[in-house]
């Protein structure tokens, strides 16, 4: 907090400049607090998607309220709508986001198919089924995107598509539009895999659908990878 009183205390102390300057000063003066002021406010969007898609992977998208995620970035809810036009909006915004994040841990992966089976460990490993919040949004939030709206199942598609593709190109450099759909039915097993090992109430048992998860994905995989 007491940083935020001093940023504002010095964005007023700036404006108080303006009154001082005068000509070419003046202007200056006035487009360097224009643009402090709107590269502050992208700053602070950031903050409330990057919050947003966590809150939304751990209590659902219906179980977020605006209150609780503002709260979550120190914000009020009035501060709300000087980003977004409705909750709607901003969870566009966080699917988008997600998924964009989930693409560029699949770049960061190793090269080929080997990028791919490091993915798929990854996806399905108990870490992950433990920490939805920290996870990816697919197997967290899939069930809310169907009943959301249009642009929302837009924006899951359109990044889930890019996900699929760029995994697609890992297992068939050549011809990666050849197993795209493919790509997207083992990906679709693992999201299936993931969420019932999230929803068992036996421990053992979750367990084990995950690695079983594992080897059939790996056998799909596999088979994709030689054709």
């Amino acid at each position: 907090m007491e940083a935020s009183r001093w940023a504002k205390l010095n964005y007023g102390r700036t404006l108080n400049l303006i009154g001082a300057a005068g000509g070419a000063a003046c202007r200056q003066v006035k487009e360097c607090v224009v643009r402090y002021g709107r590269e502050r406010k992208q700053v602070t969007r950031r903050r409330i998607v990057e919050a947003a898609g966590r809150r939304f992977k751990a209590d659902g998208i219906n179980g977020s309220g605006i209150a609780a995620l503002m709260a979550d970035v120190g914000l009020t809810n009035g501060a709300f709508y000087a980003h977004f036009d409705s909750k709607d909006d901003l969870v566009v915004a966080a699917v988008a986001d997600q998924l964009r994040e989930q693409r560029e841990d699949l770049g960061a992966a190793a090269p080929g198919p080997a990028g791919a089976e490091q993915f798929l460990r990854e996806y399905l490993s108990i870490r992950h089924r433990d920490s939805p919040e920290d996870g990816r949004p697919s197997a967290a939030l899939l069930d809310e995107i169907a009943r959301s709206t249009d642009p929302t199942r837009r924006a899951y598609t359109d990044g889930v598509l890019a996900v699929i593709d760029d995994a697609a190109a890992r297992v068939a450099p050549d011809d990666p539009q050849s197993v795209r759909v493919q790509t997207l039915s083992i990906y679709a097993l693992m999201v299936g895999t993931l969420q019932l090992s999230r929803a068992l109430a036996d421990q053992q048992l979750a367990d084990v659908v995950l690695e079983q998860g594992i080897q059939s994905a790996l056998t799909l995989l596999g088979a994709e990878g030689r054709r």
